[in-house]
């Protein structure tokens, strides 16, 4: 059976209450044909996102209006090997249990720069020694830092964090370990670019919108820089991260212009 993710605005509840709300998904899903696995109740945003494995949306929604009339803001269909790259591990609390799992992550990509002209220079097995010393470099980072690669773009990767802040640090971490091991002929200059966001956004797409955010801060950052977007900055409040200042970006797929903010990681750079 398809899989769908759903969100429902949860305005005053606690984690006792959306756990008592799942406990009655269950109790009435055999009716219909469904399996509600598990869900994700962010008490901050006061948002809460259920994986369901349905033969369709409407039998998926016909449990929630069944078992308690808390219908779902949207839903979506999803592949749950890739709700499992982006968010990691699935709650596994007993039913009814009551818990808060937030599904808000980070999304940040790398990319190599001018990997094509290090091809043609270099040659093909050089131009991989490359980037597999890019690659081990985000895997330590991500090890480090909880991150999770969600799959490699060709020449840079894709990653989820479940703390804004944590991305943040792999993201200076990255750089500042490229900046540390220079190879004997050349260096590996890189971009990154962090957003983050809820998994069911305006469009119907898992991250859907910070994964495009993000990918397009990574294509307009500076060669060794960090581009971050507002929910990334404002998130990182009271860090102390090294922000060089705000920027209005024209984004290829953005029809109007993004607020971002460079990281001035390097050391020795003024922070604001």
């Amino acid at each position: 059976m398809p899989f769908f993710l759903d969100r429902h605005e949860m305005h005053g509840a606690s984690p006792e209450e959306v756990a008592r709300l799942h406990l009655q998904d269950l109790a009435g899903q055999g009716k219909y044909g469904v399996n509600y696995l598990t869900y994700w109740f962010d008490y901050d945003r006061q948002a809460a996102f259920c994986l369901v494995d349905a033969p369709s949306p409407d039998a998926a929604e016909a449990v929630h209006r069944e078992a308690h009339g808390l219908m779902p803001y949207k839903i979506i269909s999803v592949d749950p090997e890739e709700v499992g790259r982006f968010l990691g591990k699935f709650p596994d609390e007993p039913p009814g249990e009551p818990y808060v799992a937030s599904a808000f992550r980070a999304i940040l990509f790398t990319d190599i720069v001018g990997s094509t002209e290090l091809t043609q220079r270099l040659g093909d097995v050089r131009a991989m020694e490359v980037i597999r010393r890019h690659d081990a470099t985000v895997e330590r980072a991500l090890g480090s830092f909880g991150g999770r690669r969600v799959k490699h773009t060709g020449d840079g990767v894709m990653a989820s964090f479940a703390s804004v802040a944590a991305a943040v640090e792999c993201a200076m971490g990255i750089q500042r370990s490229l900046g540390e091991q220079p190879m004997s002929d050349v260096n590996v200059h890189i971009r990154i670019g962090l957003a983050a966001g809820e998994p069911v956004a305006e469009n119907d797409d898992l991250f859907g919108a910070a994964v495009q955010l993000a990918a397009r801060l990574c294509d307009a950052a500076e060669p060794d820089g960090i581009l971050v977007s507002t929910a990334v900055f404002e998130l990182s409040v009271g860090k102390r991260f090294p922000f060089s200042g705000e920027r209005e970006l024209r984004l290829k797929g953005f029809h109007e212009p993004v607020r971002a903010y460079a990281v001035a990681w390097e050391a020795g750079r003024s922070s604001h």
